[in-house]
């Protein structure tokens, strides 16, 4: 049973959600700005931002669990990619100054900025995973 293909998606699958729930509230705890309140009053920058990190997150996720055949490397490059996606977000934010406020007051054009760093450094994280 613990080797069935069937198993081992679910285990793979379970893990891999919760660990993108687990980036999602890291991520959401070290930016300056709360993401689900911004984005439940409508801040479409603070979407583009939020969902960039989360979707350059899973690219890591998706590359680990692809090209990995342990699940303890899987878990290692996991971690890994929290990592490398929360210290692209501290580089960018002191580089860009003013970057946190503008997402706040939704300069559109900002968060697509930081959502596009995100999604690149997880293209790249992920790549070099394979």
């Amino acid at each position: 049973m613990l080797t069935t293909p069937a198993y081992a998606y679910l285990i793979y699958l379970v893990s891999a959600l919760v660990m993108l729930g687990v980036f999602a509230v890291i991520y959401s705890r070290i930016t300056a700005f709360d993401e689900m309140a911004l984005i439940r009053a409508g801040n479409g920058a603070a979407a583009l931002s939020y969902c960039g990190a989360l979707v350059g997150f899973s690219l890591t996720l998706y590359s680990s669990i692809a090209t990995h055949a342990t699940y303890g490397m899987f878990l290692a490059w996991a971690a890994g990619a929290m990592v490398t996606q929360v210290v692209a977000y501290s580089i960018v934010a002191r580089v860009i100054r003013g970057m946190n406020q503008a997402i706040h007051e939704n300069n559109i054009a900002m968060g697509g900025l930081m959502g596009g760093v995100s999604l690149s450094v997880g293209i790249i994280n992920a790549a070099c995973l394979t």
